[in-house]
């Protein structure tokens, strides 16, 4: 399974922009999705993720209220939908997949996407 993430790009602090993760193969309808952040010099950290049928989401305590995930399954898209943003949330930003359906934060994801840049000014 291929993962290409796009939507990264420069933007004003409580300014919004629309991550995309598109796969490869229409499998991914069935896996759990998620997206995390790794700032420089920062671990990688888990932001949002949703799991297969789409019914349940989790995001993680820095995000709530403002970022959204959301899935298409008849595209292979998933989005991260980031609002209010804050110049910690200037990160790289990568999607990712779990084939057990869960998409929770916690348990392995196994497959990952390039990053897109995010930058947040203040």
């Amino acid at each position: 399974v291929q993962l290409q993430a796009s939507g990264g790009g420069l933007v004003q602090a409580g300014g919004s922009l629309r991550l995309s993760c598109v796969a490869s193969e229409r499998t991914i309808g069935s896996y759990g999705m998620g997206w995390f952040r790794q700032a420089p010099g920062k671990e990688r950290q888990f932001v949002a993720g949703i799991t297969g049928s789409g019914i349940r989401a989790y995001y993680a305590d820095s995000v709530k209220g403002r970022f959204t995930i959301s899935r298409d399954n008849a595209e292979n898209t998933v989005y991260l939908q980031m609002n209010s943003l804050k110049p910690e949330d200037t990160a790289v930003y990568y999607c990712a997949a779990d084939r057990r359906g869960w998409g929770s934060p916690g348990y392995e994801f196994h497959y990952w996407g390039q990053g897109t840049l995010v930058t947040v000014s203040s």
